[in-house]
């Protein structure tokens, strides 16, 4: 058994954070919503990482968290769609920290199809959410790898009509949903998920399914990753409605956070809606 006067490194701190003592506390850190105390002295790169995300690891209840990666110019691609990598491996890890700390990962049908990503959780220790696919047309081929391949649980969520490419594969579940204007309410996508016992939800990307997610008022938490380089053209990170003037623009609680060489805008979403006074 480890002293308590042992330095608590990134690696034990990870670990607490996805494997937190029973009762909160008896170990040598605790982690509240509020914040981190620990027991003895702890390394800098452990504390940052504790200042960051031990108020998701100790939030009880339901939980939405979208994140973006994109330019100082605010792209999340170039215009042909080139993104990888905007962000550097520092920012790369957070998002499979994100990963490991929620019940399910959400990727919109465009995002899937241009990327192929697998949203499994390897570069650092933790167990795999459930992959959700939006998909209210039934666009994403069977060829993608979320489909084909089982590291991880896979939800396909369909629109009522939809006729997806093909028969699912074991490790996929499908599910349809009502359309509204001819996509999903984020609402009841959080809803339908909570249901399933997945109340713990990142929404990854694309910027238009994160950006939908933020208007409807859904999100606890943004997470903004933003890299030193300006693409000067392409893809926006966030689309939302007009608005006339600045009282109208949400104003969020913002911590930033050094991510390699990118920086990280931790922004708190709860009643962000309301304007100043």
């Amino acid at each position: 058994m480890r002293s308590p006067d042992a330095l608590l490194t990134l690696d034990d701190a990870w670990q607490a954070l996805i494997n937190p003592p029973t009762p909160a506390g008896s170990g040598r850190l605790h982690l509240t919503a509020a914040g981190w105390t620990a027991a003895g002295p702890v390394a800098d790169d452990a504390r940052e990482l504790l200042d960051c995300l031990a108020p998701l690891a100790a939030r009880s209840g339901r939980l939405a968290i979208a994140q973006l990666g994109q330019s100082l110019d605010g792209r999340i691609a170039t215009e042909c769609g080139h993104s990888h990598y905007i962000n550097g491996l520092a920012s790369r890890v957070h998002l499979h920290r994100l990963r490991g700390l929620v019940d399910a990962v959400v990727v919109g049908v465009g995002t899937a199809c241009a990327d192929d990503p697998l949203l499994t959780v390897r570069h650092v220790p933790g167990r795999q959410p459930v992959r959700v696919i939006l998909d209210p047309r039934g666009r994403a081929p069977a060829r993608l790898r979320l489909l084909r391949e089982a590291q991880a649980p896979t939800l396909h969520l369909l629109g009522e009509d939809a006729e997806p490419d093909g028969p699912g594969a074991g490790h996929v579940t499908r599910l349809r949903l009502p359309l509204v204007d001819g996509g999903f309410v984020p609402a009841a996508v959080l809803d339908a998920l909570a249901a399933r016992g997945l109340g713990r939800v990142l929404i990854e990307g694309g910027g238009i399914t994160v950006s939908r997610f933020l208007e409807a008022g859904v999100l606890d938490r943004l997470h903004l990753l933003l890299a030193p380089l300006l693409i000067g053209s392409g893809r926006p990170g966030l689309t939302m409605t007009p608005i006339a003037t600045l009282d109208q623009a949400r104003r969020p609680g913002v911590r930033t956070f050094r991510c390699g060489d990118d920086t990280l805008f931790d922004l708190e979403l709860d009643g962000s809606r309301t304007a100043p006074g």
